[in-house]
């Protein structure tokens, strides 16, 4: 069997098998829950790249932070709940996506409730970000964590076209416009602009870790050169509070909010949609199948 015919049969395999994983979550959500009574603290998930992106096409796919938000002010509004477990597994990613997110918590902390970050396998760059508007964050020894700084990219394809005979004609209303077009170097001048907006972003990035784990700004600075740091290291340097998984951050919520006895935890659980679920096989398409990574659409700042 040639690799054609073999990636054909994977892709035929992974939509017969996302259409059976959606119609059993929709029988599973279709079930009545037992009624929940006490203290309550909910978990919620933060998982995968950071992006604002939302659900557009049967094969976008679904950010995790979009249905973080979502979660988040369910969670806010919900008079019922003492206190919110946001469990955190995510490598960062926009710079935007994870500031929205991070004062996203800090509404669900003024609405009463207390907020405990429980940081998985990993919690760095923006996951980090969001992480430090918690009351308390609990990491696991081998955590990786850290990363504070900032980055972006902007490809140069400059040869690439100049080989493959492509042109275009540029038409705009200032010099810059068209600064972080891959058709052209970047000027010295734009070079400064870019690093500016950089620094500023990073400044932004090291006054969100000084005021949530409160640190001097200078303290934080001489951390944040964008190196990362186990779970054990973050907790000696300050970053973190108490390691522990998510057992352990449940009961430090619970204990937090002033819940007597065992806490009632709810999970906040997406049930996969039919369009999120065609999402997988897009990137089982574009990871395995081509021979090429696809480009980002556009330059961001991320975390």
């Amino acid at each position: 069997m040639d690799s054609r015919k073999a990636g054909i049969i994977l892709i035929a395999a992974s939509i017969a098998l996302t259409f059976a994983a959606f119609f059993v979550s929709m029988g599973k959500a279709g079930k009545r829950q037992p009624p929940v009574f006490g203290g309550k603290v909910a978990v919620i998930y933060l998982t995968g790249t950071i992006t604002g992106a939302q659900e557009s096409s049967p094969f976008a796919g679904i950010s995790g932070a979009s249905q973080t938000m979502r979660d988040l002010e369910r969670a806010e509004k919900d008079a019922s709940l003492k206190a919110v477990v946001l469990r955190i597994d995510s490598p960062g990613g926009s710079a935007a996506a994870s500031h929205e997110l991070y004062e996203q918590v800090l509404r669900v902390k003024r609405s009463g409730k207390k907020v405990v970050a429980s940081l998985g396998d990993t919690a760095a760059s923006g996951g980090y970000y969001v992480a430090a508007a918690a009351d308390k964050i609990v990491a696991l020894p081998s955590t990786i964590t850290g990363s504070i700084g900032v980055i972006s990219t902007v490809p140069n394809l400059q040869e690439l076209y100049r080989k493959i005979g492509y042109r275009e004609y540029v038409f705009k209303s200032g010099a810059h416009k068209d600064m972080l077009s891959p058709s052209r170097p970047l000027t010295p001048e734009e070079e400064q602009i870019m690093q500016g907006i950089i620094e500023e972003t990073y400044n932004q990035f090291v006054g969100v870790v000084a005021q949530g784990r409160n640190l001097p700004v200078e303290s934080v600075r001489r951390l944040a050169d964008g190196r990362i740091y186990t779970g054990s290291q973050a907790k000696e340097l300050g970053l973190v509070d108490e390691l522990g998984g998510k057992r352990e951050a449940i009961a430090l919520a619970a204990e937090l909010a002033g819940i007597k006895g065992e806490p009632q935890v709810v999970e906040y659980r997406r049930v996969a949609g039919l369009l999120s679920l065609l999402g997988g096989i897009r990137s089982l398409f574009t990871d395995n199948l081509l021979p090429f990574p696809l480009p980002p659409a556009y330059t961001t700042l991320r975390y």
